[in-house]
């Protein structure tokens, strides 16, 4: 299972929170590819609840992890 941006960012939009089989719904559902379909059904399932993108993948950058600073623009 191997996770970047461009896959991650296929389930911002996605129905949090999610069960594993919610999830893999809404990625077929939404087009998303084959790669984050099979990434999620590599997911053990234990019954878990996702709460967001970074239960999955921890390294997610979030909007602080870009330096971008607004109030100069």
């Amino acid at each position: 299972m191997y996770w970047t941006l461009e896959l991650a960012s296929k389930l911002e939009d996605a129905p949090w929170p999610a069960s594993k089989d919610e999830l893999i719904d809404f990625a077929m559902r939404s087009g998303a590819p084959l790669e984050v379909i099979e990434n999620l059904q590599d997911l053990e399932d234990e019954g878990e609840i996702y709460e967001s993108i970074e239960d999955i993948w921890p390294d997610y950058p979030s909007k602080e992890d870009f330096f971008f600073n607004e109030e100069e623009y």
